[in-house]
């Protein structure tokens, strides 16, 4: 479990409306998923900053024209790229991903992909996508090299790495 105050020094620039919002649906997903050691916790939480920039973004900004056709992410119907864009708190990509996690949640994600920028599933689709990764053996090692892996494994890349770390360090030190 987070404390409202542990997230807002994580997080500090989250506003408090949306500390207030997410709050139980991220302690929920990540009682859910195992990320329930300080760790796991700090790294989950530093990802989360990063990827909807302090909880403010739970839909990706660009248009998602960058994913029309991507057979990799099951984008086989024109239009998939933008109905299908990154959404959630890890961003959620593709139609593929929208059905493996509409499975998970038992929710029809294909048909409402907004849903996912709902709190509660943006929380859940986030645990589900650290689960399927297999990210808690990573964020249990608590090196740099583990924490480059869980960006890569989460961005497909490095993208915002400087950013990512700063995000972990405040979250290590408002966790201890």
């Amino acid at each position: 479990m987070i404390t409202k105050e542990q997230l807002k020094s994580s997080m500090p620039h989250a506003t408090s409306a949306n500390i207030d919002k997410f709050l139980e649906p991220l302690n929920l997903s990540m009682q859910q998923y195992d990320i329930n050691n300080n760790n796991r916790v700090a790294a989950f939480i530093a990802q989360i900053c990063h990827e909807s920039g302090s909880l403010q973004y739970v839909k990706e900004l660009a248009s998602g024209e960058a994913y029309e056709g991507r057979k990799d992410l099951g984008n086989i119907i024109a239009g998939d790229g933008i109905k299908f864009k990154g959404r959630g708190l890890i961003q959620i990509t593709g139609r593929n991903n929208y059905h493996l996690v509409g499975l998970a949640l038992n929710y029809d994600f294909i048909n409402n992909p907004e849903k996912l920028e709902l709190p509660g599933a943006a929380s859940m689709s986030a645990g589900w996508f650290w689960n399927l990764h297999n990210l808690n053996e990573l964020a249990d090692l608590a090196t740099n090299e583990s924490f480059r892996q869980i960006t890569r494994k989460i961005n497909g890349g490095y993208n915002g790495l400087d950013d990512r770390i700063k995000n972990w360090e405040l979250a290590k030190k408002a966790l201890s």
